[in-house]
């Protein structure tokens, strides 16, 4: 990951709102997360500027992030309830803290923020050593939309609207892709798709058995139409 795609001007953008900040969204993500942290302590890496953090901490649980953009740790710390939660700077592929986890999470595709399969695995084995034993690993990310990639192209817009359009520009021969959204400008940055097949072997290269993979955080069924995945695995034994 490089910071350079997360500093200041990015920050500001995330924290504006927006539908991820809707409760339509919220609502069944922080649902999710909170029954599966139980009385535990949740990790979440790539915390941002708390957009699931906050929430979750309100609801009673004990939140921990790792995250390599000081700006966007910045924004956190400006909201109420922020002084609850704990942050650090770092790689969340490698950076390690204090203390054991019920839960840790990665939402929003930022799994692919990690733009090497080396790094995505090195994720997966930093999660499992924060891991209690029976603690849990969430991840919600795309699937990606190759499908949707006619002959010979490699874009494929994923949002069209008044105030955004958003296109992924896929590189298939190195399973990468770069996302372009346009606003009032040009934001580009670099990601690694990744298969949900890909993702239960990092687990079990890590010692995390698969035990749900839904289609959303309402938990509805994970299916060949679906566009994205809510995945979770634990570490057992």
């Amino acid at each position: 990951m490089n910071e350079d795609y997360f500093g200041e001007e990015v920050a500001a953008l995330d924290d504006e709102g927006g539908p991820m900040y809707s409760a339509e969204v919220i609502g069944p993500t922080v649902e999710f997360l909170a029954e599966l942290a139980g009385d535990g302590a949740a990790l979440e890496l790539g915390i941002g500027t708390g957009r699931v953090a906050v929430p979750l901490a309100r609801r009673g649980v004990r939140v921990h992030g790792i995250d390599l953009s000081e700006a966007m740790v910045a924004k956190l710390r400006e909201k109420p309830g922020a002084e609850e939660i704990g942050a650090t700077i770092g790689d969340f592929a490698t950076t390690r803290v204090d203390g054991t986890f019920r839960l840790a999470y990665l939402v929003f595709n930022t799994i692919m923020n990690l733009t090497t399969q080396d790094a995505q695995v090195a994720c997966f084995e930093n999660v499992a050593r924060h891991l209690e034993q029976g603690g849990y690993f969430v991840i919600e990310v795309m699937v990606p939309d190759l499908r949707r990639l006619p002959p010979g192209e490699r874009y494929v817009p994923f949002n069209v609207s008044d105030t955004h359009v958003g296109i992924d520009e896929y590189d298939v021969a190195n399973q990468g892709l770069i996302s372009h959204h346009y606003t009032n400008r040009l934001d580009s940055g670099p990601f690694r798709y990744v298969w949900p097949a890909e993702l239960d072997l990092m687990a079990r290269i890590a010692g995390l058995i698969l035990r749900e993979r839904r289609a959303d955080w309402d938990r509805s069924p994970f299916t060949s139409e679906s566009r994205k995945h809510v995945s979770v695995w634990e570490r057992a034994g």
